[in-house]
């Protein structure tokens, strides 16, 4: 993996390492508790600095009012967290009605990420592309820039005629990782897990989830919770990318969202 150490062990979710101590107290804002603004480290992205103390990361899709009396879809919004239930960052989907309405699932989108000083410090940008195995030559893929402007990584679909495979890539397009996930997506009653795996697909070092919300609000919404979990010591851009993985892998798998 290059400059892109990390330990070829599985990392449970939850659990992996704890959290190392940090020296601020979390920041409460309008209710809701941030994690501590970590000191700079140099030659990390700013506002990556949060990823170099956690090894797990809980997504929460917020639930639109709106959406649950009219059907009508919004831009989603979603919360970051860490293992202590402390915001992490705060996500927001940028895209126009007719392009959620018209291409659901297969949509192009900018999803912004802000950090607690309301810095943008992740910023995902999905084209528009075909997600079909009939059409392996325009398969789905996402750029990750952190800071915005700046690349870090790709992830990109790997053709397979059964199961869901995706490769992360770092800014030069050399894979880093490979996600593999389960032939049959489907989140009845249980979780769906997608392995995180280095390149040659012989260790598994991370995971991707979909966790399942009981059958009230699956049913009655499309607010969902889905988790990341990968080694401590992964450098901050493949985390960051890592992130961009599971925007993609949720909504092109799970069309609620």
């Amino acid at each position: 993996a290059g400059s892109y150490g990390f330990q070829a062990q599985y990392m449970g979710f939850p659990g992996g390492p704890a959290v190392p101590p940090v020296q601020n107290q979390p920041v409460m804002q309008g209710g809701t508790i941030w994690m501590p603004v970590p000191p700079s480290i140099p030659n990390c992205p700013p506002g990556l600095e949060y990823l170099t103390q956690i090894d797990q990361i809980l997504i929460h899709q917020e639930i639109e009012l709106l959406e649950i009396l009219t059907g009508f879809e919004t831009n989603n919004k979603y919360e970051l967290k860490n293992a202590l239930g402390q915001r992490v960052y705060f996500a927001a989907e940028d895209t126009d009605c007719c392009t959620r309405l018209c291409c659901g699932p297969s949509r192009s989108f900018t999803l912004r990420i802000i950090d607690n000083l309301g810095r943008e410090v992740i910023t995902l940008q999905r084209p528009l592309r075909c997600s079909s195995c009939c059409f392996p030559c325009c398969l789905q893929e996402m750029e990750v820039q952190a800071p915005p402007g700046t690349t870090v990584g790709y992830v990109v679909q790997n053709w397979h005629p059964c199961l869901p495979k995706f490769t992360i890539q770092d800014e030069k397009g050399m894979d880093i990782l490979k996600i593999t996930g389960p032939c049959v997506v489907c989140s009845c009653c249980e979780d769906v897990n997608f392995e995180v795996k280095s390149v040659d697909e012989t260790c598994t070092v991370g995971r991707i989830s979909k966790h399942w919300t009981g059958f009230v609000k699956e049913a009655f919404t499309d607010a969902d919770n889905f988790g990341i979990a990968f080694p401590m010591d992964l450098d901050v851009r493949m985390k960051a990318v890592m992130i961009g993985a599971c925007f993609l892998i949720v909504s092109l798998l799970f069309p609620n969202i």
